[in-house]
């Protein structure tokens, strides 16, 4: 058989719910924008996590730079990405006339508010704020930065340890975490209040704040996943979304490869395959996806 005739047997179809998030979508918009206005914009960290979509950008004119970097700057613009700030950065920009153009996700922003009131709640009651999320994450540090960074951080079931069982207790999600992973961790901190304290009703307040388009990808990716031969998963290494998402792919086709950069992609995965699926992950932008159908429609079996 020609490798013609077996290219024409071969189907591969783009996940069209994948692709970023209306959050990404809007900063890129921003800084894209911002960018047509002037030749080099900075940003406080990487816009989005996704190699490639950064180095687009940075070819454009962005300059990503990190918090030490930031407080030495002075009369400039510095684009605010998707996942938000403490609120030491809006301080530091005040005092270095530093105009921060702010394309925090509307779902960030409102998370981070809930969370600054359910602190002054708790401080009352005597009480903890618990994160679940990523330590170290763009998005935790911003939402730790409204409890004046004495929130406890979970980011899985061995840190509820952290936890004083004897105080009131307010949970709340990063909105990039999974809903199964949330509920798991929900369930073990009840347990564990009901065991510490037979006699008693300590409060605990569960507060579900994973964002909606992110955890309904979850089963629309295990249903994509489950209809081809082999899925390529597209997305950048630092993606939490991504990591956790590939699992999920992962856990219902084994024949499943994570793709951060298209020279990755090997044409043994395909042989004796007839249909391939691409997808990603909230941080992945589509172009990377059709990208890398291309690639693997050039590629010889």
């Amino acid at each position: 058989m020609s490798y013609i005739q077996k290219y024409k047997q071969m189907k591969i179809t783009i996940d069209p719910n994948s692709g970023f998030c209306f959050g990404v979508v809007y900063a890129i918009k921003v800084a894209e924008r911002e960018l047509d206005k002037q030749k080099r914009l900075y940003c406080l960290g990487d816009i989005v996590h996704n190699e490639m979509e950064v180095k687009r950008l940075k070819d454009k004119g962005l300059k990503i730079i990190d918090h030490e970097e930031f407080k030495k700057l002075h009369n400039c613009k510095v684009l605010i990405r998707a996942h938000g700030e403490p609120p030491d950065t809006y301080k530091n920009a005040l005092q270095n006339n530093i105009d921060l153009i702010d394309a925090s996700c509307p779902v960030v922003l409102k998370l981070q508010n809930n969370i600054r009131k359910g602190y002054e709640e708790m401080k009352k009651k005597k009480g903890q704020i618990v994160i679940y999320g990523k330590k170290g994450h763009p998005e935790v540090n911003g939402l730790v930065g409204q409890t004046m960074n004495e929130a406890i951080i979970i980011n899985d079931e061995k840190d509820i340890d952290k936890i004083d069982y004897t105080k009131p207790i307010s949970l709340y999600s990063q909105t990039t975490k999974s809903m199964d992973g949330f509920n798991k961790i929900k369930k073990n901190i009840q347990n564990r209040l009901n065991n510490a304290n037979p006699d008693k009703n300590i409060y605990f307040a569960a507060n579900n704040t994973i964002c909606r388009s992110i955890s309904n990808r979850a089963p629309q990716i295990r249903k994509f996943a489950s209809k081809f031969d082999v899925i390529v998963f597209v997305s950048g290494k630092k993606s939490s979304n991504g990591n956790y998402l590939y699992n999920v792919c992962k856990s219902v086709n084994q024949n499943t490869y994570f793709v951060s950069f298209f020279n990755e992609i090997k044409s043994d995965w395909f042989k004796g395959f007839n249909n391939i699926g691409i997808c990603g992950a909230t941080s992945t932008p589509m172009w990377l996806m059709e990208q890398a159908s291309e690639i693997i429609k050039k590629m010889k079996f």
